[in-house]
């Protein structure tokens, strides 16, 4: 399954690498998409370091088969660019899985594909994503069709499992 992480810098090492690193070791080819090609990108710790593959004027939606936001500060810079918001809606107007985790949701709220949604997030998105007719749950992961979000760093392990889970049920042919 071909993946675009929509990432920008300050991301959360953690939320990023991780669930990279597990999707790409199941299989998955994981494109990393910025706002610049050969930009590079580093996380909010220190921890990562790693580099834009595509840039958003590069990247396509139908190239693509899921995307993965990851969370830190990230998905507020990336959402300020609205090629980046059409790209993420995209995936929601095609029914692929979506992917995030943290802040990640934000990028989600400005996109407007969150009404209606059962979702979860970091502490202070949970509220704005209630603002804007979300659903709100406040657990380790939240399932709703093809989108899968989680709260915060200890909850990768439950995101990278159900995240997985949808990528599976997924069918080839639509791949």
């Amino acid at each position: 399954m071909r993946i675009a992480c929509v990432l920008d810098v300050d991301y959360e090492d953690s939320e990023f690498k991780q669930p990279f690193d597990a999707f790409r070791n199941q299989g998955h080819q994981v494109t990393i998409v910025g706002l610049q090609s050969g930009k590079e990108l580093w996380g909010k710790q220190g921890k990562v370091t790693t580099k834009a593959e595509l840039g958003i004027d590069q990247a396509r939606p139908e190239q693509f088969d899921a995307l993965f936001i990851p969370g830190g500060y990230s998905p507020d810079h990336l959402r300020a660019d609205p090629r980046m918001v059409r790209f993420t809606k995209s995936f929601f107007d095609a029914d692929k899985p979506v992917l995030a985790i943290c802040h990640g949701p934000q990028l989600l709220m400005t996109a407007r594909v969150v009404k209606g949604r059962k979702m979860t997030a970091w502490i202070t998105i949970q509220d704005d994503l209630s603002q804007v007719g979300t659903n709100v749950v406040d657990q380790e992961v939240v399932v709703d069709k093809n989108l899968v979000t989680s709260r915060q760093p200890s909850d990768i392990r439950a995101f990278i499992r159900e995240s997985t889970k949808v990528l599976d049920k997924v069918p080839v042919g639509a791949r």
